[in-house]
């Protein structure tokens, strides 16, 4: 089958049937979202790096997200940008940047650009396109007339009853890579400075690695999240049924912040019921990574924080809400060896204490005699 070339604003794209039978493969895979977005990226690094374990993998990051992969084995080179926007402001510098890193990007010729998204993401298929490739591949759907998005080698359907996860992996396809026989689940490595910062947290208050449960609010939308009643219910049942302290984690901030929406007016009536067995924690993601390393579970609402939490050895108890119209466990549920979810029809405050209980001793709650050292 012979080479076909498609031109589009001065990019030439050269597309090769035969590309993998090439000495040495070079594969940038671009992610441009938030941080549990980039954790689920990661079964398909693996499966990608598995396939092809000669090939040279790139990853292009953003400076918010990058270091959810610092660690991660599959990944040759980091390519990390600053982003220009951040809220209303605009940086120069980090245009300029950008400017002089597509540059450096298009001069190593990739084979392949990958615009890791499950849905279609018209800004990440426009630097996927401006990065240049031989093959570009995204995901698209009713938008295909714009101009970036006709320039895609291997624009790929989307499939919206898949978990992202799958969606990921799907989009090797157009490389001759089959979904692998048995599920990857996503991962990270905790840093060791965080284990070390999170166990002299827990020695400070008493408690004990395994010898307590996360419990997080960190979802946008308040139907997600539970209750104050079912925060003090749910915690105290879980101190009196197996003997374990509950460290209660939020987002730092206001609800009415554009950028990270914070959730300190929502933990305020928690903190005030003084409960002995809740322990507040405020603070950035790494130290709170760190605490949810070091769990028995978690339990989250669908958040960056419960992907995070199902990459743990805890797991996560995941919960979700209102999904006609907002996001799905079928395609951001929890993924890991110890993971759950619980779905209400219209809002948190539905599921019953028995019920949250119940999956928490079934799947995610170790027997008290292993519990206990």
């Amino acid at each position: 089958m012979p080479a076909s070339i498609t031109v589009a604003r001065g990019v030439l794209f050269l597309h090769l049937p035969h590309l993998l039978r090439r000495p040495v493969v070079k594969i940038l895979v671009i992610k441009r979202d938030k941080l549990g977005d980039l954790l689920l990226t990661t079964p398909m690094l693996a499966h990608l790096r598995a396939s092809l374990p000669h090939a040279r993998i790139d990853l292009l990051a953003n400076d918010y997200n990058a270091w959810v992969v610092a660690d991660e084995p599959t990944i040759d080179r980091r390519w990390v940008y600053r982003r220009v926007r951040n809220g209303h402001q605009i940086s120069l510098s980090a245009a300029w940047q950008l400017l002089r890193q597509n540059r450096a990007l298009r001069a190593e010729r990739y084979d392949a650009v990958i615009v890791a998204n499950g849905s279609c993401s018209p800004r990440a298929i426009e630097r996927g396109v401006t990065v240049g490739g031989a093959r570009v591949i995204a995901c698209v759907n009713g938008n295909a007339g714009q101009t970036f998005i006709r320039a895609l080698t291997d624009p790929l359907p989307e499939q919206p009853r898949l978990h992202e996860v799958e969606r990921l992996i799907a989009l090797l396809a157009p490389l001759g890579i089959e979904p692998p026989a048995q599920p990857i689940a996503p991962r990270y490595r905790l840093p060791q400075q965080e284990a070390m910062a999170a166990r002299q947290w827990l020695s400070d208050r008493a408690l004990r690695p395994r010898g307590y449960v996360v419990l997080g609010l960190g979802a946008r939308r308040a139907k997600k999240q539970p209750t104050t009643a079912q925060v003090l219910e749910w915690t105290g049942r879980i101190k009196t049924d197996y003997g374990l302290d509950t460290v209660f984690m939020w987002t730092p901030g206001a609800s009415d912040n554009a950028l990270y929406p914070g959730d300190d007016a929502t933990a305020e009536p928690v903190l005030a019921a003084r409960c002995s067995w809740i322990h507040p924690f405020r603070g950035p993601i790494l130290p709170a990574l760190g605490l949810i390393w070091h769990a028995q579970t978690s339990v989250f609402p669908d958040s960056g924080l419960m992907h995070f939490a199902a990459a743990s050895p805890g797991g996560v108890l995941g919960l979700f809400a209102d999904t006609t119209v907002s996001p799905s466990p079928v395609q951001w549920g929890p993924r890991g060896l110890r993971a759950a979810y619980l779905e209400a029809p219209l809002s948190v405050e539905q599921l019953a204490t028995d019920t949250v209980l119940q999956v928490l001793q079934s799947k995610l709650i170790d027997p008290i005699e292993e519990i206990t050292p």
